[in-house]
């Protein structure tokens, strides 16, 4: 393939992960400068070697790589491909303060507000220690000196001769940025965990820390902004490649209306505190993971007066 006919090309690098949708993809967009936009597992190494093979390229050819978000599924192969190749790395800026934080008082600040919610003993210990080990894993596989390029929300940036502009969207994580551009004749989206198909991401923001009271808020926001986006094409990190954004906002935000509705309507059936309303929800699927977005949700029906509650020495409980 000659450089002409690679310039622009958006290729599609998919690899499996243990949890639902059970993949996670990033992009290759090739050119005189190849970027690799998100960087899949810590354990897709070399699988992202043998992916980015089968398209003529090889890790030591990356130029530049551009991040949505610093979850481990979109950050694991950035060693990886720093240890193969001098590439640029262009990160939302938000995540160099994020980084900064001591994973201690991180950890202090999920137990208050989880004990505050209700949780105790080996459950309320999971909690903490999973935040307080997603706070250093991800520090690790993305240091802030490692970056070279930090993008604030609205920015417009090359990244190997590609303008990219920054649109912000929190919710599913808190400093989240999606990268509409101009590529091979259509306004793509490189849309990183938003405007997914078929499914809604999780409310996750940032996890059990404080912001937890506001990620719902901040997610509606998001399908606003995403809502006045205009592409062709959403590459998203999960699901297919799609043209439907304008009804996968609609859905996701139908989605998050349900979630709360389901809230309100299972403690008025008698279901009051924050572990029992998030075992329920959670169903078979593994209750840690929904947890923030279940003390997020009733937060934001607190806020916006659809829920009270009263707290104990024990636990806190809701009412209509």
């Amino acid at each position: 393939m000659n450089q002409r006919s690679r310039e622009g090309s958006i290729h599609r690098l998919e690899f499996d992960v243990e949890w639902p949708p059970g993949h996670v993809a990033c992009y290759l967009v090739d050119g005189p400068e190849p970027v690799l936009v998100d960087a899949a597992m810590p354990q897709s190494d070399d699988a992202l070697e043998a992916a980015l093979s089968e398209h003529g390229r090889s890790l030591a050819e990356i130029d530049h790589v551009l991040i949505t978000h610093p979850h481990v599924d979109h950050i694991g192969g950035v060693p990886n491909v720093l240890g193969a190749t001098g590439a640029t790395v262009h990160a939302p800026a938000s995540v160099r303060e994020r980084f900064k934080r001591a994973s201690d008082a991180l950890g202090e600040r999920v137990r208050r507000n989880c004990v505050d919610a209700g949780f105790s003993g080996e459950r309320l210990e999971t909690l903490v220690e999973m935040a307080v080990r997603s706070l250093d894993r991800n520090a690790e596989l993305l240091p802030p000196e490692a970056v070279d390029v930090w993008i604030e929300p609205g920015d417009s940036t090359s990244v190997g001769g590609i303008t990219v502009d920054a649109v912000h969207l929190p919710g599913h994580q808190a400093d989240h940025l999606s990268y509409p551009a101009e590529l091979g004749g259509e306004r793509a989206l490189f849309a990183g965990d938003m405007g997914i198909l078929p499914f809604r991401p999780v409310v996750v923001h940032d996890g059990l820390d404080d912001g937890y009271r506001d990620a719902f808020a901040a997610f509606y926001t998001a399908l606003e902004r995403l809502a006045e986006v205009d592409v062709d094409r959403v590459y998203p990190g999960h699901g297919p490649v799609h043209s439907d954004l304008a009804d996968v906002v609609d859905h996701h935000r139908s989605s998050l209306d349900h979630r709360l509705d389901r809230l309100v309507d299972l403690v008025a059936d008698g279901v009051e505190t924050a572990p029992s309303l998030a075992r329920t929800v959670a169903g078979e699927c593994d209750v840690n993971y929904l947890i923030p977005e279940t003390m997020s949700a009733l937060a934001h029906l607190e806020a916006t007066g659809r829920l009270e509650s009263d707290s104990t020495d024990e636990s806190r409980r809701y009412h209509t």
